[in-house]
């Protein structure tokens, strides 16, 4: 745990993007309170995977730490054992080591409190500031009232001091059955904050907890736990999302009713992004009914799921930095996140050639067994990449798209009798084609200029379109997963009435292409290996790769909505 006389953050405010929760850390430090320490937590409940909304709150707490020079706990808030699991703490573990964080052994648990927060609430029983309620879940809704109408006390409120604490005594001891009875902080039923009604504290729950097993019976709700928690490890700056804010008052009246530490907890606006559901909830869902292919399936926005379709940590810490922080909710679009994704893989992804839909082509004029060896660049971004050698011969790949045999207006690309680029090869000219029964177009019959070596003219003449291509003698069989959005929807959530928000999923979701050549310096790709594929788009290799059967996700297409959104608003 942390101790409240660590070294206190350098003086002065260290240089940083500034949002209003900053800010209130920089006037702490400068008037001296909590001595100067900045100490922050992300606490998840181990009931689902993190996804790309938690990602927000981990580079928020993490960043602010360590520019401040302070600390920050990772800790699960794990006090309902009937959905919470090993599994889920491992993925999380995971996941903030993934985004590039560590928390230097600061490593707890919620449950590591659960002797203590048993003491408190006694604490409160014999302070009369709490009491054990026989209404069930049903019954203490209806006695809370609404928004607009008072809550009435529970038939149960007055009981005696000495009575509480034998039937809370007999609760632990297991007792009673699940939901018979609740321990309930006794507040204020009339108060306009409806969490400050006589929340309930402890309820009864015969489940195994996944760290302190059959042990206890009893378990305390999480508002019971959080502030207390945060209160145990010293942290200063309690950083929440603003569904937190209303609960705010009743964090602070259980630590000023026990007499403990009380840190500062300050709320921020959560990520919504369009197209995308961020309820571990509803993505459970999604699991369990086999609508995705698990957790980490690359079209889920949980951090597995998009580390596994080949989004990098810096993409996301930019995001999150970039987006900024507020006290309003907002929703933002899906084409921002994948503008910082492009950005980020531009610098670092290798550029290679691969065709997805293969059109055989055949240069006639190309001597029969001959190969060359192309010079090809690496990145342009990055000259220290170097460049590769790409095999060439009489026989190559080239996508369908780029050919059309009665072309329509400005289409540049290969059609008969026009002439064009390959990409660090030659100009070829389309002579004939070779039609199957169906009357579709298999095969291309072209001549080449040999003079065009390194795809240049020496007379300077132009062609108005470059492909890419593929050696057939050389390429690599491969198969390529093309995702979209998983929701048809801006707003996932928006259905009819009667329907579930999965009448929005979207069937076109996932296209899955075999056959595809790539070449061969992909051959030996590693799972998780980022590239560009010229003019295609950034393709990860799967985690279902295996020798000789290579599997591409595709990350993210070249297209960039949101830069196009940018440049406009700059020049405006």
């Amino acid at each position: 745990m942390t101790n409240l006389s660590d070294p206190v953050a350098p003086a002065g405010a260290p240089s940083g993007p500034s949002n209003f929760v900053r800010d209130i850390i920089v006037e702490d430090n400068k008037t001296g309170k909590f001595g100067g320490r900045v100490h922050t937590r992300f606490p998840p409940e181990p009931n689902g995977y993190l996804h790309i909304g938690h990602a927000k709150s981990i580079c928020l707490n993490f960043g602010l730490a360590k520019e401040f020079g302070g600390k920050t706990n990772l800790r699960f808030d794990d006090t309902n054992p009937s959905k919470e699991e090993t599994e889920y703490v491992d993925s999380i573990i995971n996941d903030v080591h993934w985004l590039g964080f560590d928390w230097e052994g600061r490593l707890f648990y919620a449950s590591d409190y659960f002797a203590q927060l048993y003491e408190w609430a006694v604490q409160l029983i014999k302070a009369g500031k709490a009491y054990v309620c026989d209404l069930t879940g049903d019954q203490i809704r209806q006695y809370r009232g609404t928004l607009t109408e008072p809550g009435k006390g529970s038939p149960y409120r007055d009981r005696s001091i000495g009575e509480n604490l034998d039937l809370f005594e007999r609760m632990r001891a297991g007792e009673f059955p699940d939901g018979s009875r609740t321990l309930r902080a006794k507040i204020d039923m009339g108060s306009p904050n409806l969490n400050m009604r006589d929340p309930v504290m402890y309820r009864i729950l015969h489940a195994e907890h996944h760290r302190t097993g059959n042990q206890w019976c009893i378990y305390p709700m999480y508002d019971f736990t959080h502030g207390q928690s945060d209160s145990t490890e010293g942290i200063t700056h309690s950083i929440c999302t603003l569904e937190f804010e209303d609960h705010r008052p009743l964090y602070d009246w259980y630590v000023e009713q026990l007499g403990i530490y009380h840190p500062q907890q300050i709320e921020f606006d959560r990520l919504n992004l369009t197209y995308t559901l961020l309820s571990k909830r509803k993505l459970l869902a999604l699991v369990e009914n086999k609508l995705v292919s698990g957790w980490d399936d690359p079209r889920m926005p949980t951090l597995c799921g998009i580390r596994r379709r080949g989004y990098t940590p810096e993409a996301i810490r930019n995001f999150c930095a970039g987006i900024g922080v507020s006290k309003t909710n907002g929703i933002l679009e899906l084409a921002m996140l994948e503008h910082f994704v492009r950005e980020d893989l531009n610098k670092r992804a290798l550029r290679v050639m691969g065709v997805l839909r293969p059109l055989k082509v055949v240069i006639d004029n190309y001597p029969e067994g001959q190969v060359e060896e192309m010079e090809a660049v690496n990145n342009p971004e990055d000259a220290s990449a170097g460049t590769r050698k790409v095999p060439f011969s009489r026989v190559l790949y080239i996508e369908q798209d780029d050919f059309r045999e009665d072309p329509p207006k400005q289409y540049y690309r290969l059609s008969p009798g026009k002439e064009v680029r390959l990409r660090y090869g030659y100009f070829i000219t389309c002579t004939s084609v070779v039609k199957d029964a169906a009357g579709q177009v298999v095969e291309i019959h072209c001549s080449y200029d040999p003079a065009t070596h390194g795809g240049n003219a020496p007379d300077g003449r132009k062609v108005k379109a470059t492909i890419h291509w593929v050696s057939a003698a050389h390429a690599i069989d491969a198969e390529v997963r093309l995702y979209e959005n998983l929701f048809v929807k801006e707003n996932p959530n928006e259905t009819e009435p009667g329907q579930e928000f999965t009448a929005n999923l979207n069937p076109n979701s996932l296209e899955v292409l075999r056959g595809c050549k790539l070449e061969p310096s992909l051959a030996g790709a590693d799972a998780g290996n980022r590239y560009q594929f010229e003019r295609l788009g950034y393709f990860c290799v799967d985690s279902e790769s295996a020798p000789g059967a290579p599997v591409f996700n595709r990350t993210v297409a070249l297209r960039d909505t949101w830069a196009k959104i940018e440049k406009r608003e700059k020049g405006k």
